[in-house]
């Protein structure tokens, strides 16, 4: 495999901006942006097939000279570890998926559509493949003005709010994480990834990691979103075309959750042990919160849109409880939203082109009319709920193990948030497909096409095999995992924080190699030692939730030997405790 071969994929999208305003024919246009992300997509698998799943190094790295000076060196940098693969091979399957799935829903500027959907995919895939924090900022940047411009242009009727508040948002995130780019780099004279994640940590004051911290964290709970900051999302799904709603839930959110897994957490660890706790309550009122809202909609799409605040308050949740079980579940929770509600946006779609309504009052039996749309709604449906055997049932019961375990108290709200989402998803199957024909101009509807099964079997394929065999996409992700906990560990704190050397410049204090971060983890009291809560559940420990104790966990009463006992049998009572 040759060693430009994340660049060769990047960038092969540019071969369609090339052609395309060229075309005259509009059907040709349409083929051509369906053949270019779909040989994006093909050689991108291979990939998956060459992956090292042992290796918690970056992989695929092209690495070159790109800005040198002498006050300033960048590389240009590219490289994967396990989650920036699926994520990235996910990316160039949802752009495929979405270029088909739009070439009857957009009627008006054909090439401008398709010239900002492939250079969306662009800037989503440098995105995940950046090795460091200069080219991953020039590629989110990247990524914000074609998606304004799909919400904008090509929206619902209220697309131009949407679009601007989208802008807004993001852009007031990208200022802060301009900031605290600007700041490592002064402070460390490096952007590298790797680097960054092992550098000492006494570089930076305390004050100021907490400052950038909260920089990076705003920026990506922005993305996400986290609550309160998910405002801009319903708008933006809601206003969205098609294709720019399933780009938004599959991979555009996913962005911010990649973000912290790649800089917060591992660059300022103990900032994050920290703060743990505010984040996991922000996603546990995210998904109780987005549940709720999402049961009161009447637009389907809306619903589906404060759906996804839910679901990626477990994928933030499953990341900072610092958990394996969490961990994993909230990072294959990140492939598993971007299938099932990328699936339920695609067929919102198809319903509203021939309906030209969202509405679910409108709707209403109309499973007796087109049963096939009604067998791949259920399907989807039944995906998002987490039912067992389904993707969305994995990610969830990691996320939830991992949660218990180290705060039963969000964990067991958190675990109302499954009982909410099949109430909602439930009702709305119900409204939607079920019961009396209350519309009689649905009598005339039109069932799936060939094309649009051709859309929806991949997706279907992949909701049964994440659901029945996950360890064949866990596997990608369990170095990803190993480094983020081992990262995150008071082992690696303290090897961070040693005593200051000032004979060493400061661009070579890196005190262990991004290798030996992917190291086997240790059980989470010790790697959290003072950091996990006082309602985590832990060996040889009793959880006390009365309010009369000034403790919130009592020690298991001690076997103690009689001060006259033998040695050996002190031996023996040692070894029984």
């Amino acid at each position: 495999m040759p060693e430009s071969i994340l660049s060769i994929i990047i960038f092969s999208p540019i071969l369609g901006l090339i052609a395309i305003p060229f075309i005259k024919e509009e059907t040709v246009v349409k083929w051509v942006s369906a053949f270019i992300t779909l040989l994006t997509f093909v050689i991108s698998v291979p990939l998956l097939f060459a992956f090292n799943v042992n290796s918690s190094e970056l992989q695929f790295v092209h690495r070159m000279d790109w800005i040198k000076r002498e006050s300033l060196v960048i590389d240009y940098h590219f490289g994967l570890d396990g989650v920036a693969l699926l994520l990235f091979v996910l990316t160039s399957f949802l752009f495929f998926i979405s270029s088909v799935a739009s070439w009857t829903y957009i009627s008006k500027r054909i090439k401008e559509f398709h010239i900002a959907l492939l250079l969306l995919e662009i800037g989503v895939l440098g995105v995940f493949a950046s090795a460091n924090l200069v080219l991953f900022y020039v590629f989110w940047e990247l990524m914000l003005i074609p998606m304004a411009l799909l919400i904008g242009v090509w929206g619902g009727e209220n697309r131009v709010y949407a679009a601007v508040k989208f802008f807004i948002y993001t852009m007031a995130g990208s200022v802060l994480m301009l900031a605290a780019i600007l700041i490592i780099y002064f402070k460390t004279n490096t952007v590298s990834i790797e680097q960054l994640s092992t550098i000492d940590l006494d570089i930076m004051s305390p004050g100021l990691q907490l400052f950038i911290f909260f920089a990076f964290a705003l920026s990506f709970a922005i993305k996400i979103p986290v609550f309160p900051l998910h405002t801009w999302l319903p708008d933006a799904h809601t206003e969205a075309p098609t294709a720019g709603s399933v780009i938004l839930a599959g991979v555009l959110l996913k962005m911010g959750t990649y973000g912290f897994i790649r800089f917060c957490i591992p660059f300022f660890p103990t900032v994050a042990l920290e703060y743990k706790e505010l984040f996991m309550l922000l996603s546990v009122i995210g998904i109780v919160y987005g549940a709720l809202v999402a049961m009161v909609q009447k637009d389907a799409k809306k619903l589906v849109a404060y759906s996804s605040v839910s679901h990626l308050g477990f994928c933030t949740l499953g990341l900072m409880t610092f958990t394996e079980e969490g961990v994993m579940g909230g990072m294959i929770q990140m492939i598993n939203h971007g299938v099932s509600t990328g699936m339920l946006f695609l067929m919102i779609g198809m319903i509203y082109e021939r309906t030209h309504t969202r509405m679910i009052a409108d709707y209403g039996g109309i499973a007796k009319i087109i049963p096939t749309f009604a067998l791949f709604f259920v399907i989807a449906m039944l995906s998002s709920v987490g039912l067992p055997g389904m993707n969305g049932f994995v990610g969830e019961f990691l996320v939830l193990l991992g949660a218990l375990k180290i705060n039963v108290v969000l964990g067991i709200i958190a675990g109302t948030g499954v009982v909410w989402a099949a109430a909602y998803l439930l009702w709305l199957t119900k409204r939607f497909l079920f019961g009396e024909l209350t519309n009689k101009e649905n009598e005339l509807l039109s069932d799936l096409n060939t094309r649009e099964i051709a859309v929806l079997v991949p997706m279907v394929i992949l909701i049964f095999w994440l659901g029945i065999y996950p360890k064949s996409f866990t596997r990608y992700l369990e170095p990803s995992v190993r480094v983020y906990l081992n990262s995150a560990s008071i082992q690696a704190i303290a090897e961070r924080t040693p005593k200051k050397d000032s004979s060493k410049p400061v661009s070579s204090n890196y005190t262990q190699s991004y290798k030996n971060l992917g190291a086997p983890v240790r059980s989470f009291e010790d790697r959290l030692e003072g950091y996990y809560g006082n309602f985590a559940i832990l060996p040889n420990k009793k959880l006390d939730l009365t309010p009369h104790g000034h403790e919130q966990f009592s020690e298991e009463k001690e076997h103690k030997a009689p001060a006259d006992a033998p040695v050996e049998d002190n031996k023996e009572i040692k070894e029984e405790k």
